[in-house]
Order: C-alpha cells, then sequence, then structure tokens
C-alpha cells in the first residue's frame, strides 16, 4: 500500500508543479528578458478582459482609436494592450503607442478637466494640445547614466508628457513660461489641469517636483499609490 502510494505520488508530483508554474493550467504569457535596443518581437496572446473593457469604454466616449499590436522591445520595454489615439475632439501632437487606460484617463481629463477649465478661466476653447510623446524605451530622467536608470513608465507606454495648449484665439499656454507667470489667469489654469490630473492618474509630476519637470506635465499609471507634485 505505501509503495502504490509513494508511485502515485511521484506521477503527482510533475502535474503539481505544473499547476504552479502555469497558474492552473494557464500559462503566463511573459517574454523572456532581451537586451535594451533588440529587435521588436510580436507576443502572441489573448487580450485581457481590462483591455477589452477599456476598448469598449473609448468607443462609448467617442472616442476614434487603433489597437496595437503586444511587442518586448527588450530591456524590459513592453507595450501590451496599448493603443493609437486617431480623434478624440483635441488634436494632440507627438503621441505614439499608449496602455489603454492610460488613453482613457486622458481622454477623460482633456475632455472633462481641460476643456472646461479652459473656457472658465481663460475665456478660450483649447484647439491643440502639445505633448512630449509617450513611448520611449528609457530610463527615469535624473537617476544615473542611462543604460543604469530604473525603467520609466514611458518604456511601458504607460505615461504621457505634455507641455503645452493652443487656444482658439491664437494664445499658447506653455508649462515652461506659463507655470510662474505673471499672469493670474494662465497660473489659476495650468494649476487647476494639474490638479484635476491628479484625480485621474496615479502618478502627476510637473514643475514643482524637481528640475526635470521643468516644461512639462508627466502622468502615468504606474505605482501602486497616488503621487501628486
Amino acid at each position: 500500500m505505501h509503495l502504490v502510494s509513494r508511485r502515485l505520488s511521484a506521477l503527482l508530483l510533475p502535474l503539481l508543479l505544473a499547476g504552479c508554474i502555469f497558474g492552473g493550467g494557464r500559462e503566463e504569457r511573459r517574454p523572456a528578458p532581451r537586451p535594451r535596443g533588440s529587435k521588436p518581437v510580436t507576443v502572441v496572446g489573448q487580450t485581457p478582459r481590462d483591455t477589452q473593457q477599456c476598448y469598449a469604454d473609448l468607443s462609448r466616449a467617442g472616442v476614434r482609436f487603433s489597437p496595437l499590436p503586444d511587442r518586448d522591445y527588450g530591456g524590459g520595454c513592453l507595450v501590451l494592450g496599448a493603443v493609437q489615439l486617431i480623434d478624440f475632439g483635441t488634436p494632440t501632437a507627438g503621441l505614439k503607442a499608449i496602455r489603454c487606460p492610460t488613453a482613457r484617463a486622458f481622454v477623460g481629463w482633456v475632455q472633462h478637466g481641460v476643456g472646461p477649465a479652459a473656457r472658465q478661466i481663460l475665456g478660450s476653447d483649447v484647439v491643440r494640445i502639445e505633448s512630449y510623446g509617450s513611448y520611449v524605451c528609457r530610463g527615469i530622467v535624473g537617476q544615473g547614466a542611462a543604460g543604469s536608470a530604473k525603467l520609466s513608465q514611458h518604456g511601458l507606454a504607460n505615461a504621457i508628457d505634455i507641455g503645452g495648449f493652443v487656444l482658439a484665439d491664437g494664445r499658447r499656454i506653455s508649462i515652461e513660461q506659463g507655470w510662474r507667470s505673471g499672469d493670474p489667469a494662465v497660473q489659476q489654469f495650468l494649476q487647476v489641469v494639474h490638479r484635476s490630473a491628479c484625480r485621474r492618474f496615479k502618478t502627476v509630476l510637473g514643475p514643482d517636483y524637481n528640475a526635470a519637470h521643468y516644461n512639462h506635465l508627466h502622468f502615468d499609471m504606474g505605482g501602486r499609490g497616488d503621487f501628486c507634485r
């Protein structure tokens, strides 16, 4: 009897271990680490349910977008569940791949934060937003040498940097010039849209955070808690 039990245990052990490794029969499709700068490869797998829900939320909000293939760029840089925003009412320069939840937060911020604030405080509509981009495979600026810095949320297509706004009346409101502007209305507008972003993104950084953000607002959906500076 004991011999049968031992043989049965020996047969079951590999199956139990497989269950631990693959999560009960569901293999986690995470690519093996590759050096930064490697040739991009497509990551094959099913679209997660939360990403599908995000697509539905964008469609329901009237946003035109294109889902992008999942890609591994090496060095930890991954673009998973990302979209290309095509039209959501306010042209925004410089945007590339953005993870869908970050894109959803950004669209909400523009439509319900930036637009109303510009009309109420500056008396004009925002007709264009200037960005310094979304996805780029790099470390966090200001954290040591380029190859040693912790991976930025930009390397996960999970962040957006905003540099300024163009109004219908021709004015251009930049973060660099306007954050400490002598015009109280401009200052108020930028402070309001900054606070509005803090209610939508997990991390919001501006000129008051550090010198690296003197000319832009950084938004991302990384981290475990909210951080607004």
